[in-house]
Formats: C-alpha cells, structure tokens, sequence
C-alpha cells in the first residue's frame, strides 16, 4: 500500500458517509488541506491522519494546531474537536489517537 495514509483516512470516511453524516474529505484551506472534517449534532470534528513511519508520532494533532484548520469553524459557534489519529505500516493499526476540544467563536 503505497499511501497507506489515503486508504486509512478512506476508511473513516467510509464509515461516517454510511452513517449519513456530513463528511467533508480533503477540505482545502489558505494553509493545506484537511484531512476530513464532519458535522454531527451541533458539533465540528476535524481529522488529520498520518503514519507515524513518514511522519513523527504527535505530527497530526500538531499539523491541525499549526495549519489553524479550525479557523473557518469558529465563527459557527460550535464546539469543535482536533482528532490526530496516527497509523502505523509495519503493525498495521492504529497507533496514536489524541483529541483536543476547543470552543466556537
């Protein structure tokens, strides 16, 4: 699996599409793109994956900090979650799961 990154995000994003929820894969932004955003009970949960064998552990929760991709969100007013979830090639799961919450405007 050359992009084992993609097929792991491909993954979550096949289970809350099933579940009907809005999912929003990819979203683009002025600093990069999100890995996947979703909306769910009055609630912003933003997803950044990545495989701790190309990136160092703690890199995903860090890129979405540091790219300010909750930026757009804020003015909702609604609570928002940062979600890194770190993905190891070699054992084949996930590795590293770490969630900060934070307030809407």
């Amino acid at each position: 699996m050359a992009n084992y990154e993609g097929y792991c995000a491909s993954v979550f994003y096949a289970y809350f599409a099933a579940l009907g929820l809005d999912v929003v894969p990819e979203e683009a932004s002025h600093a990069g793109r999100l890995d996947m955003a979703v909306r769910f009970n009055g609630q912003v949960y933003l997803f950044e994956f990545k495989v701790v064998e190309i990136e160092p552990e703690g890199r995903a929760l860090e890129q979405i900090k540091d790219r300010g991709y909750a930026d757009k969100y804020r003015l909702a007013g609604q609570p928002i979650h940062l979600i890194g979830v770190e993905f190891s090639r070699e054992q084949r799961r996930v590795v590293g799961f770490e969630v900060e919450s934070i307030a809407g405007a």
